[in-house]
């Protein structure tokens, strides 16, 4: 891509980019995906989303339709190319669409991130509780283990009621055919689990130990014909009661002769979670260091980089309500109405706004600077299972102006820690 700039008044800078074909290729290719996936579009093996989209949404142009995605997934490399950290995202000005096979002009007026000061680069003062396990958590951590190798033995006969356990044989059929999956000659079920539809479960209610029964049920997902029905067969053939295992010496030999014994056992969970508790306290005594530095911050900040936060921090949190299947409604309602809820999130987003323009200003202070080590680690912080695919795609896509930001703040941070008194407070005593 071909990015020249011109300076403008205010600090902005205006950029004139030229992307090459195949960037505009590979931008509409990558549109296509994201149309794919948000449509839940089903591409047959072989097959394009531009094919799967005309079949089943009857799209005749996909590059038509998702002109926008595509374009915006172009802007930050016109930003990175330039090495430029824009205070908030600019919006794109085109005059012409993509088009395959021809190169595309657009252009960006960024605002580029302001530098300001602190009252004071003084080192911060910071007071934390001890760091401790608590015992319990080891006790949590072996009960847990001991209920992942229960076992399930026969217990008294007794009406089927909810919550029981019990041994089922269940004859399942879809349509006349049997289903495979489903169908076994004795299987521990748990009521109350979510294994199968509650329309299963209510009718095994009140069933007697060695009672063959004929259900029936709608199949998961389906709307709601007698076509779209399962019909079993279900035998109850005895009830059931978890047994838990005592964690002793014998049963650590048996399962996990990794260990020499129970106490050896006990120490590696122990070692385990204390060394998960401290790379939480580590990063607590960071957020504490962070925000105590952010009480110097001076200046004002654009109202067009509060929205962007903003509209960052409801999107990142409507996407974790979906996750949890929380409505977002009820979670506002759950905070106080709209309008508390509109200050919270305004209030959060000066406070994450502030914390990285003071620790900006504390990296440019202190002259520090990047290495390889702290970009990695800057990936690492977002994903510790495969910081490498992080990096590589942030760099890949446009996005290594936001990775150095993320690095130079936390090389600030781990710096203001390191030069910080920290107060340890008294361990409070029970």
């Amino acid at each position: 891509m071909k990015v020249t700039e011109k300076k403008l008044d205010g600090g902005r800078i205006q950029l004139e980019a030229v992307a090459s074909t195949a960037e505009v290729s590979h931008a509409l290719t990558v549109a296509h995906r994201g149309f794919a996936q948000q449509m839940n579009l089903r591409v047959a093996p072989g097959g394009s989303v531009a094919q799967a989209a005309e079949k089943e949404l009857g799209i005749k142009d996909l590059d038509a339709v998702v002109q926008q995605q595509a374009v915006e997934y172009l802007v930050p490399f016109a930003i990175d190319k330039r090495n430029i950290t824009p205070a908030f995202p600019p919006v794109p000005k085109v005059a012409s669409a993509l088009k395959r096979g021809q190169t595309f002009s657009f252009s960006l007026v960024v605002t580029p991130k302001p530098d300001y000061e602190l009252t004071s680069y003084d080192p911060v003062t910071i007071t934390v509780p001890p760091f401790e396990l608590d015992p319990k958590e080891v006790d949590e951590q072996l009960a847990q283990l001991a209920d992942n190798y229960a076992d399930f033995v026969a217990d008294d006969p007794h009406s089927v009621r909810e919550g029981d356990i019990m041994l089922l044989a269940l004859e399942a059929s879809r349509n006349g055919e049997r289903m495979e999956g489903l169908s076994t000659e004795g299987r521990t079920y748990l009521m109350g689990m979510g294994l199968m539809p509650e329309e299963f479960e209510r009718q095994l209610i009140g069933m007697e130990v060695g009672e063959t029964k004929s259900i029936s049920f709608a199949a998961p997902g389906a709307p709601g014909d007698e076509s779209e029905r399962i019909d079993c067969t279900v035998t109850v053939k005895e009830m059931q009661k978890k047994v838990l295992p005592a964690i002793d010496d014998e049963w650590v030999a048996k399962n996990l002769p990794l260990y020499r014994d129970a106490a050896a056992l006990r120490g590696g969970i122990a070692d385990r979670l204390t060394a998960e508790r401290r790379a939480q306290y580590e990063s607590f005594k960071m957020q504490a260091a962070a925000s105590e530095l952010a009480r110097r911050f001076k200046g004002r900040i654009q109202d067009e980089v509060y929205e962007a936060m903003r509209s960052t921090l409801l999107e990142n949190l409507r996407g974790s309500l979906a996750q949890q299947g929380v409505p977002f409604e009820q979670f506002v309602q759950s905070q106080g109405g709209e309008q508390q809820f509109g200050m919270l999130m305004m209030m959060q987003a000066r406070e994450m706004l502030v914390q990285g323009y003071a620790l900006d200003a504390l990296f440019r202070h202190e002259k520090l600077t990047l290495t390889e080590d702290d970009l990695d680690a800057a990936a690492r912080s977002m994903n510790p299972q495969d910081p490498k695919a992080v990096r590589r795609g942030m760099e890949e896509n446009g996005q290594g102006f936001a990775l150095r930001e993320a690095a130079e703040r936390m090389k600030a941070n781990r710096w203001l820690l390191e030069h910080a008194e920290v107060i340890v407070e008294e361990p409070t005593k029970s």
